[in-house]
């Protein structure tokens, strides 16, 4: 895929999204705002924040527990460890890592994050991304990131959700504009 027809996929996805929080009767945004709703606010799509990482895969999987900003904490497993880098404003790559994480049962690894644009530019409480790797997961496998998906969790716009926030073993040392920005 080139990266023209990659960034018409991220604004299709990103036009399906608003057209969600619009009009479908789970749209984390009050009924009232829903009128007026003109769409949520994203970095352009950029391919830099698109990396691979590499997969260290954790057998044993160690409990977590998240805490919520409107709850009581939630049980993790953290199964993977991904290793990659991301552009600094200098241009320079900065190595980092990210956990992902899973609950039993569930097939996605929940992957939350903060960087040098949370509550400033993006959602006070970090961005998420989902990860559906194709099969089980091997230490050194490739998986893409890609940061142009990261999305802002529903309690940002209703206090009817509880989210987890990112734990600061997912805090990243750098700005990473890419996703949605906040609400």
């Amino acid at each position: 895929m080139t990266d023209d027809e990659w960034a018409a996929q991220v604004r299709a996805n990103r036009a399906e999204k608003d057209e969600f929080f619009a009009e479908h009767r789970q749209s984390p945004l009050p009924p009232e705002e829903r009128e007026s709703f003109d769409g949520l606010d994203y970095f352009p799509p950029d391919p830099a924040y698109r990396v691979t990482a590499t997969a260290t895969v954790h057998e044993d999987p160690d409990p977590v527990e998240l805490t919520v900003r409107n709850g009581e904490a939630v049980r993790y497993e953290r199964t993977v460890t991904f290793s990659f880098a991301l552009p600094r404003d200098d241009g320079e790559p900065e190595e980092s890592t990210l956990a992902g994480y899973r609950q039993p049962g569930d097939e996605a690894l929940f992957v939350p994050f903060r960087d040098k644009t949370t509550g400033q530019e993006t959602y006070d409480g970090g961005r998420y991304m989902d990860l559906h790797p194709d099969g089980e997961l091997a230490d050194g496998d490739e998986v893409v990131l890609d940061f142009n998906l990261a999305y802002t969790p529903f309690c940002a716009f209703a206090d009817a959700f509880a989210c987890p926030l990112a734990p600061s073993e997912n805090w990243l040392d750098t700005a990473v504009r890419a996703g949605e920005r906040a609400p």
